[in-house]
């Protein structure tokens, strides 16, 4: 029988390789759905994946247990994410802009159908607080119990910022009716 994650990440921390191994593998999927979900941008979302797998072994010293193994993930997942949309937004202001606009002619290359640039664009007109929410309770289909201990919040913060998301869509989509 296979040792549950957190046996796994007891044993990585300490050096154990193949554990790191066992871990990487099981939870690879994982961390680049949850990246790309909350970073809308697939290379980003692999480059990010592979920093926090090349990162895991020194990260590890930071789980204490406490939480599962795969709660203390999201929560690195998310904080690196965050890092980089950091990163990315100095980069953008200094480029004024260029970004979003090449993020949509990319889109528009890929030839999405017209929902899913709907649901894109509105997606990131939210703050990343409601994306990252959005990502774990419906991308990774966490409980808001889950999401609330990923992103250090409340359970009533993480029912909140959905019921925020629900509203902000419904209002856009009733400006855009209306236009």
């Amino acid at each position: 029988m296979d040792p549950d994650d957190d046996t796994l990440a007891m044993a990585a921390r300490t050096g154990d390789a193949a554990a790191l191994g066992a871990l990487l593998e099981r939870h690879y999927d994982r961390v680049f759905r949850l990246a790309y979900r909350i970073l809308g941008n697939r290379a980003e979302a692999e480059d990010l994946t592979q920093e926090i797998c090349l990162a895991l072994p020194r990260r590890l010293a930071g789980f204490r247990g406490e939480a599962r193994f795969t709660s203390w993930l999201h929560r690195v997942v998310v904080n690196a994410a965050r890092d980089l949309m950091r990163r990315n937004a100095t980069r953008a202001r200094a480029g004024a802009g260029w970004g979003e606009a090449e993020h949509l002619a990319r889109a528009e290359a890929e030839g999405r159908a017209e929902e899913a640039r709907w649901l894109e664009a509105a997606m990131s007109a939210l703050s990343p607080a409601l994306r990252e929410t959005v990502a774990l309770v419906l991308g990774e289909e966490m409980t808001h119990a889950e999401a609330a201990a990923a992103l250090g919040l409340s359970e009533g913060t993480v029912s909140w910022r959905l019921s925020e998301v629900r509203r902000l869509l419904r209002d856009r989509a009733r400006e855009e009716e209306i236009a």
